[in-house]
């Protein structure tokens, strides 16, 4: 069977986000004239990757409408069809550079208090339009790959997944449904409800996918379906030619954090911060903690020892991350962090292992990565939330040259054996294709 054409909904090709980082790896070897996107305006930034995919829709105002007061606020998005190949052709329909203050407010302010609430489930929703609809049947996908991550984006699969009736495939990137329900003043009546919805989604696919061994389990018995793990594969030749041979520290070693702040990573980065002061002055050396996040934590400011460095092109990665001493994976400790990110796996996990360069995890025991790292041995792991105990284990890393070597040399193997692009990637596909000629979509009951 010829390879079929896939409609993805709610997650652009980029480089800098996991969900897209693994899409990008996932369909790395598809036809690009077989694969085109659908998302919401926020999603495109000026990191698109139109290489993999160029036949992009927009979801804007003819599409995605907000409840009174939110209407008067919210930008206008251009609706339709883009040529992600040529973006500065595009500047009056895509809006590229997202403001920086305006995200901050809306994160940090705006949907805390929208939760609280229990608005955020109904601030806005999305819906198909006509122009979308002739998009979709001028494209006539034969599979539907899709993600969610809000109640917003189920309702709108359901209503994508009932026009097309085409086979579809999910995956789950993160526990997020399990943050429903937490807080906020209608917690309660939005678990109940967003669990059905999920549940009527669930139903409609042919093939269900989750992030983690973890997670594929517990969704089994939570939702009684069948899960299969598809994680982010990596191309171990880009891998390779920055990859660490030299397990020697210099005078000034750097532990590296590479990723995202907020939600389940802040307060484990000061601990980490802390721990690294206790080994500087027990052990009279000058260890750097390297932050490399879009923006720099105010509390690192006043510490010498914390350095924060931007973003880099994904193409530097494997230097930056084989000229580190040390990778650190951490994961917050508190029990609404620990909720998110239980049942998820990091992007960059089999990129560190990968790289040469030895890893330490600080994250609980209850964790899809310690479970994993603990199986395969491929990380030095801290699972307690004590300062103490993570300097002694980054003390232990320091003076132990052998260790260092062991863990690295077990993570380049395993990242070898089990995250190698080209029999990930070949293994995903033919599961696509059995959907494609499957071809068993049933009508459901819409909401």
């Amino acid at each position: 069977m010829p390879i079929p054409k896939v409609l993805i909904i709610n997650q652009p090709f980029n480089n800098n986000t996991g969900g897209g980082i693994t899409l990008s790896n996932l369909f790395g070897n598809w036809e690009r004239e077989k694969l085109a996107v659908a998302c919401s305006g926020y999603l495109l930034k000026e990191d698109m990757d139109p290489k993999l995919c160029n036949n992009y829709y927009q979801l804007g105002s003819k599409e995605r409408k907000w409840i009174f007061p939110f209407n008067l606020f919210s930008r206008k998005y251009y609706s339709g069809g883009l040529n992600m190949n040529n973006l500065a052709a595009t500047q009056d329909k895509v809006v590229i550079k997202k403001s920086k203050l305006r995200v901050k407010l809306i994160m940090e302010y705006i949907n805390p208090i929208l939760e609280y609430i229990g608005f955020s489930n109904f601030q806005a929703k999305t819906k198909l339009s006509p122009e979308f609809c002739s998009w979709i049947d001028n494209y006539n996908p034969d599979v539907l790959y899709i993600q969610t991550h809000t109640r917003e984006d189920i309702l709108f699969a359901i209503e994508v997944c009932d026009y097309v009736k085409r086979p579809m495939v999910f995956h789950m990137m993160d526990d997020w449904p399990t943050l429903i329900g937490v807080k906020g003043l209608l917690k309660n009546f939005w678990k109940r409800k967003i669990n059905k919805e999920f549940r009527l989604l669930l139903d409609r696919a042919e093939l269900l996918m989750g992030i983690s061994d973890y997670m594929c389990e517990e969704y089994k018995k939570r939702y009684g379906k069948k899960f299969i793990t598809f994680h982010n594969p990596i191309k171990l030749d880009f891998w390779k030619k920055g990859q660490r041979e030299n397990y020697e520290f210099p005078k000034s070693p750097t532990v590296l954090y590479a990723g995202r702040l907020g939600l389940g990573i802040d307060r484990s980065l000061k601990s980490i911060a802390e721990a690294i002061q206790k080994v500087n002055e027990e052990l009279q050396t000058n260890v750097k903690f390297v932050v490399q996040a879009q923006d720099a934590p105010d509390w690192i400011k006043n510490d010498k020892n914390i350095e924060h460095r931007g973003f880099v092109k994904y193409e530097e990665l494997p230097r930056i991350f084989s000229n580190a001493d040390l990778l650190i994976l951490p994961y917050d400790f508190s029990a609404e962090s620990l909720s998110y990110i239980k049942y998820s796996m990091p992007t960059k996990a089999p990129e560190y292992m990968a790289s040469g360069t030895p890893i330490v995890i600080f994250a609980p025991q209850d964790t899809a990565l310690v479970q994993y790292a603990e199986k395969y041995n491929w990380a030095a792991i801290v699972t307690n939330n004590d300062v103490d105990v993570l300097a002694e284990k980054l003390k232990q890393l320091f003076i132990e040259v052998s260790l260092r070597e062991d863990i690295a040399k077990t993570a380049k193997n395993i990242a070898e054996i089990r995250h190698d692009s080209e029999r990930v990637v070949k293994e995903f596909q033919q599961m696509i294709l059995k959907v494609a000629e499957n071809n068993k979509y049933e009508e459901t009951l819409t909401l």
